[in-house]
């Protein structure tokens, strides 16, 4: 409410450039409306974390100022509402309507991504993710956060433009060990789950900061490269996704190819050191595409595509992903003539 800032249920519907309110009387909604909110020359905020018990909160502010704080029963309603309206907002701009559409459920990998700064904005004092007392079970967990929180608070950041892509954020968090699952219900998705599905964006799933989340990480073992091997002349380098050797996980990794010697290193963009956290000789490898419908027993989780594989002359493989078939395509040019 605008005088009398109480909360009441309204029923909405959206016109293409309005939307109306209708009080509801015996569980039937009147026949005329009680007011409206002009979309022209609105913006909308979702999710909007202005009230910290109110989490599945739209923001629309009219072009005169005025502020309308919409709450929802479900995030999925909640997300179905905003994109219906910011579709409305843009119904005189088509395009910017299908980019919204196309942006909802896409996903990819961020060039600059730093895990590191995440966690420093996420443990802002007054921008940060809120830390709450949880109950699960009867136990009572200090400063924890529900999973589907972390997501909303990544989107509302700019971190991610979708809860698919925030999802994604989040297990990368996790893996990387910035945080860590709490409770019955996030711990069994991690022990029993699809590496996919381990990060739950659920309001009953809880998560903390891990205790070095805070602190410089230090690497679990020290590797040892010869520094004539990191001397070579880079050829290419950017941002790939690894799978790991023994967890078998996915992880961005910052690639960088040497020739004279002839090398692929690979870093943790999360770590700013800059040392390879690994890397191998390219003589007597061999480099390959590896098709959508012909993925090996060895490849595990969420696999997006753009898949090719290193096969190294000691017989150890990587598993590689791409952002796009173009880019797979030049990585493997480009590695081939070292091999």
């Amino acid at each position: 409410g605008h005088i009398v800032r109480n909360w009441k249920v309204r029923w909405f519907v959206l016109l293409q450039d309005k939307l109306l309110y209708y009080k509801i009387e015996g569980g039937k909604k009147e026949p005329h409306p009680k007011g409206r909110i002009l979309l022209d020359g609105c913006t909308i905020t979702c999710p909007c974390l202005e009230y910290e018990n109110r989490p599945l909160l739209i923001k629309l502010k009219t072009k005169t100022d005025t502020d309308y704080f919409l709450e929802c029963c479900s995030r999925e309603e909640r997300d179905s509402w905003a994109l219906d309206i910011t579709g409305a907002i843009h119904a005189g701009h088509p395009v910017q309507v299908q980019e919204l559409h196309k942006m909802k459920n896409s996903f990819k990998l961020l060039e600059n991504i730093s895990l590191h700064h995440i966690v420093e904005k996420m443990c802002d004092n007054s921008t940060g993710i809120k830390l709450t007392r949880n109950l699960e079970q009867g136990n009572r967990y200090k400063e924890t956060f529900t999973g589907s929180a972390l997501v909303d608070w990544l989107i509302s950041h700019s971190f991610a433009v979708s809860r698919f892509e925030a999802i994604t954020l989040a297990s990368m968090l996790m893996e990387e060990n910035f945080i860590k699952p709490v409770g019955a219900r996030s711990t069994e998705a991690m022990r029993y789950s699809d590496l996919s599905e381990q990060f739950l964006d659920d309001s009953t799933a809880l998560y903390m900061f891990a205790e070095n989340s805070k602190k410089n990480i230090s690497p679990k073992e020290e590797l040892q490269f010869n520094i004539a091997e990191l001397s070579g002349t880079i050829v290419k380098q950017g941002f790939l996704v690894k799978q790991g050797h023994k967890r078998k996980n996915w992880k961005v990794r910052k690639f960088v190819l040497r020739a004279d010697p002839a090398f692929l290193h690979y870093y943790d963009p999360t770590k700013e050191e800059n040392r390879p956290v690994g890397g191998f000789s390219l003589r007597g490898c061999l480099v390959s595409a590896l098709e959508d419908n012909g993925v090996p027993a060895g490849v595990k989780g969420n696999v997006q595509g753009n898949l090719f594989k290193i096969i190294t002359k000691n017989d150890i493989h990587y598993y590689i992903q791409a952002s796009s078939k173009a880019e797979r395509t030049q990585w493997i040019e480009a590695i081939k003539p070292l091999t």
